[in-house]
């Protein structure tokens, strides 16, 4: 051909060499999606088990997290977990004010998880033993002058 431009070189069209091809796009697409859900994902996970923490005081322990790799070889938070203190105190009044704080600490998330609920059960079956305790304590003896809200 006379004064014609050859653009193509071994079947690739050279002016349009930066596009890529289509199937990476759609790759790349995907990759970000990904990434996008991996830190959606993990600032879910900060927000609720920073949430135990803050409750739990003195009584929860480090946060613990999972991570998973990104596309991207990244780090990402997909779990985690606070570790709580959950025992009978000295005497029965202790044992509520621990109870009633486990309690608290597991139900702080806004979306508490299974295992979540299964510490508050445990925290409010330790909480109305110690009730009982009390309540026995004080019926038991006449000679006390105190006077209990077993429903405080």
């Amino acid at each position: 051909m006379i004064g014609a431009i050859n653009t193509s070189y071994s079947g690739f069209d050279i002016w349009n060499l930066h596009k890529k091809p289509q199937k990476d796009v759609l790759e790349e697409q995907k990759k970000q999606q990904i990434i996008a859900q991996l830190k959606q994902i993990e600032q879910k996970v900060i927000s609720h088990e920073q949430a135990h923490k803050a409750a739990g005081g003195e009584l929860a322990g480090p946060i613990h997290y999972r991570y998973t790799v990104g596309p991207d070889g990244k780090r990402y938070i997909v779990g985690g977990e606070v570790p709580i203190k959950i025992y009978k105190g000295k005497t029965p009044e202790e044992t509520i004010k621990i109870a009633q704080q486990v309690r608290a600490a597991a139900l702080a998330p806004a979306d508490p998880s299974p295992q979540d609920l299964m510490v508050a059960q445990k925290a409010t079956v330790l909480e109305m033993q110690a009730r009982m305790e009390l309540l026995q304590k004080y019926t038991t003896n006449p000679k006390t002058k105190h006077k209990i809200d077993i429903y405080a």
